[in-house]
């Protein structure tokens, strides 16, 4: 077997101790010992290890309790929500050594796995030697306090990975990114990636980030060197996307189903709960499909993504159960499982017209539709997901395929019960001549898009596609009731600390 052919937890786990110095001990095979600068064993590995079995622990120190003749300490490495028991009896590490296991130390433990007596847990890790790596002062470590807010903790971004909350937060971040993957791949999508750096405006909305090299500081100002865009890096305007689609399309249309999966920025200037100025889209784009196919896609991913989740991440979606949004699990099995209900703007509308309730924005045909009308349809009058389609065109983007009645568009939202609209879609206008009448009614140039409209000229096709904010997912499947708790790092106005 060669360095790169272990398999399994299992390989990695002590078979064969070896003792080192300091009364340390490997916890790889004999024949490895350098494989630990690739690989060591993980916590989530040792809950499955038959007691009886010698081994290491790595991680950072959550809490400490000392009994009498005993020391407990809860230890964990990200690698699950469950925490591993540290069992230490009085006399069997320094003094000095004992002193360092504070709330927030990195640690390697040596000894064994042992059943537990304790309820809940069917292993623990009775220690017989132990490393610290990095001491953490108890009295000024962030994390140490009791009840720290949502707030705090988004001051402290560097640090809140390690806690029980943001924890499982990015394990399911990190699942979900695998099972979108895993999605497309099974059914022959290629994976593509757009520029992020553009010179065309998806959206035509104008909230877009510019990037120049002629700007330049003098005296703790800045000034601009240049005010020509002929002078700048690219010869033109050039910005942060606001979206891969364009592109997308163009690449569709040579290998028929593509997706993206990448970072994009908005320049709204928006604090609310469910805005970011950079965040991350999965955008297919499929060539021979109208909008029922869109829609058809759109409803398989939804339900196969959500319980892939359900079922990989369990410990931690049963924490948000607990913690952050009751029934949250029965909402997603529900998702799951359920079929979607299929419905125009015109008759949602009508539904909401209705409804009698007293929404805080009215209703009226040509409006957008706000998160309360959304929700009021997915939760109080359909209760389940709701595909709303055939908007009208002056609320959606010129490159959505314009409907017979010259007054809306093939466009379609997927709605679901506690966030409102998950994801936007449509069938992308193929008709060259109705494109370039769409492009130039919402003011953008029409020779910015002469590669967008090559496509229409030279084998154009009824395709179709649609986005994801990927950071929406999250707050769905977790249960978070802030954006900015979804991603590691968040950029909002006024904010680009880390």
């Amino acid at each position: 077997m060669s360095r790169f052919e272990l398999r399994t937890p299992k390989d990695f786990i002590l078979q064969t101790l070896a003792p080192r110095q300091r009364g340390a001990f490997s916890c790889l095979p004999v024949s490895y010992t350098h494989s630990m600068e690739y690989r060591k064993t993980y916590i989530k590995d040792l809950f499955e290890t038959a007691p009886g079995t010698a081994a290491s622990a790595f991680g950072w120190v959550k809490t400490r309790r000392d009994s009498k003749g005993v020391t407990f300490v809860q230890l964990s490495d990200g690698s699950c929500f469950k925490d591993l028991q540290i069992v230490i009896d009085a006399g069997t590490l320094d003094e000095s050594l004992m002193k360092l296991l504070t709330t927030g130390a990195s640690v390697r433990f040596d000894g064994e796995i042992v059943e537990s007596p304790a309820a809940g847990q069917a292993v623990e890790f009775k220690a017989t030697a132990a490393e610290v790596y990095g001491p953490a002062d108890p009295e000024k470590y962030p994390l140490q306090k009791k009840g720290a807010t949502m707030e705090f903790l988004r001051e402290i971004a560097h640090l809140r990975g390690r806690g029980n909350t943001f924890g499982a937060v990015y394990r399911v971040r990190s699942e979900a990114s695998f099972a979108i993957h895993k999605f497309f791949n099974e059914r022959g999508f290629h994976n593509v990636h757009t520029p992020i750096i553009t010179a065309s405006d998806c959206e035509g909305a104008g909230a877009m980030f510019a990037v120049s090299t002629l700007l330049e500081a003098h005296d703790e100002t800045f000034k601009m060197r240049s005010l020509k865009p002929a002078d700048d890096f690219f010869g033109k305007p050039a910005y942060l996307t606001v979206s891969g689609q364009l592109e997308a399309e163009t690449l569709a249309l040579g290998m028929t189903n593509v997706y993206t999966f990448g970072p994009t920025f908005r320049a709204e200037n928006s604090s609310t709960s469910r805005h970011l100025a950079e965040f991350w889209m999965i955008e297919p784009e499929m060539a021979f499909c109208d909008l029922d196919g869109d829609k058809a896609l759109a409803e398989e991913f939804l339900r196969t993504v959500i319980q892939h989740l359900l079922d990989k991440c369990a410990p931690d979606i049963e924490f948000f159960n607990q913690r952050i949004e009751p029934e949250l699990i029965k909402t997603l099995e529900h998702v799951a499982t359920s079929g979607f209900e299929h419905l125009t703007y015109t008759e949602g509308v009508a539904m909401l017209k209705e409804s009698g309730e007293n929404f805080e924005f009215p209703v009226e045909w040509g409006t957008d539709l706000q998160s309360e009308h959304e929700r009021w349809l997915t939760e109080v009058k359909v209760g389940r997901p709701v595909i709303l389609t055939d908007y009208p065109k002056d609320i959606k983007a010129f490159y959505m395929r314009m409907n017979e009645d010259g007054r809306t568009v093939r466009a379609m939202d997927v709605l679901a019960p506690r966030i409102g609209e998950i994801i936007g879609g449509s069938q992308r206008e193929e008709r060259l001549d109705v494109l370039e009448a769409r492009i130039t009614e919402v003011g953008l140039p029409l020779e910015a898009y002469w590669w967008y409209l090559d496509l229409r000229r030279f084998g154009s096709v009824p395709h179709a596609g649609f986005g994801l904010g990927f950071e929406r997912l999250l707050m769905y499947v977790t249960g978070m009731k802030n954006i900015r708790d979804v991603i590691p790092y968040f950029r909002t106005p006024g904010s680009a600390e880390f």
